[in-house]
């Protein structure tokens, strides 16, 4: 396929509004560069989208026939038209914020959500187990700790009402480099970061990590491990990392 091809300009509606866009390019990117307002948890532009929140949901009508559909991983395509806020996705959107709600009631972002979308938040009755809960499976951070940071030190466990994520066998993460990039993109911020001039601990994976202190300033800026990985990966020496970015 040629570079053109890939690139190719394609015409869609949004609420009846004429726009243009990339063919494949994702449908959810595509409304909010567009000035819209479609909400979402598990969807961020530097990792692939995975559908896992179903909040992003949409109507979508190609030729005859019109369909529900999350945004997130749903191409765009010439002539499609989109629709935001129907009936049948008002619904459905409530429904999936009020399960949201009872599989992690520690989420605060989902209950913000809950408010605005005027969704119930006591319908469901809870878990047991739930109860403290603020993970909703969106998965975020097991893509950015696969696809950019490329350690793949968490990953799903379990299955249906048992799924999680989590790290190997539930202990310490060793391949965790405590850079915080899955701490930076949770959406209901439940993994944790603690951090003193000697260690930086990442705390849902369990893992602590010493910091390296600056050679110029004296300052703790960065995990030693996590500093050894990325020498390694672009090919110089250990103390190229010796000195903190405002001394370098």
């Amino acid at each position: 396929m040629s570079e053109e091809t890939k690139t190719k300009k394609v015409t869609f509606q949004i609420e009846g509004n004429t726009y243009e866009g990339e063919r494949g390019e994702s449908l959810l990117g595509a409304i909010r560069k567009h000035g819209y307002e479609v909400p979402s948890l598990c969807y961020h532009e530097a990792v692939s989208p995975y559908g896992a929140c179903r909040l992003c949901l949409v109507e979508v009508k190609k030729g005859r026939r019109q369909k529900l559909t999350t945004s997130c991983n749903y191409p765009v395509q010439e002539g499609i038209e989109v629709f935001l806020d129907t009936e049948k996705v008002q619904r459905n959107r409530k429904i999936v914020l009020e399960l949201l709600v009872a599989k992690a009631p520690k989420a605060e972002a989902v209950r913000r959500l809950a408010e605005q979308y005027g969704a119930k938040t006591d319908r469901l009755e809870v878990e047991e187990e739930d109860k403290d809960n603020a993970c909703i499976l969106c998965g975020l951070c097991n893509r950015v700790c696969d696809e950019v940071v490329g350690a793949h030190a968490i990953s799903f466990a379990g299955r249906g009402l048992h799924k999680r994520m989590e790290s190997p066998y539930d202990e310490v993460a060793e391949d965790c480099i405590g850079c915080g990039a899955c701490v930076w993109i949770c959406p209901t911020d439940c993994i944790g970061i603690k951090e003193t001039d000697t260690t930086r601990s990442i705390v849902r994976w369990h893992r602590d990590l010493p910091m390296q202190k600056c050679s110029a300033c004296g300052q703790p800026f960065a995990p030693t491990f996590q500093l050894m990985q990325f020498a390694k990966k672009i090919k110089v020496e250990k103390t190229h990392f010796d000195k903190c970015p405002d001394c370098r």
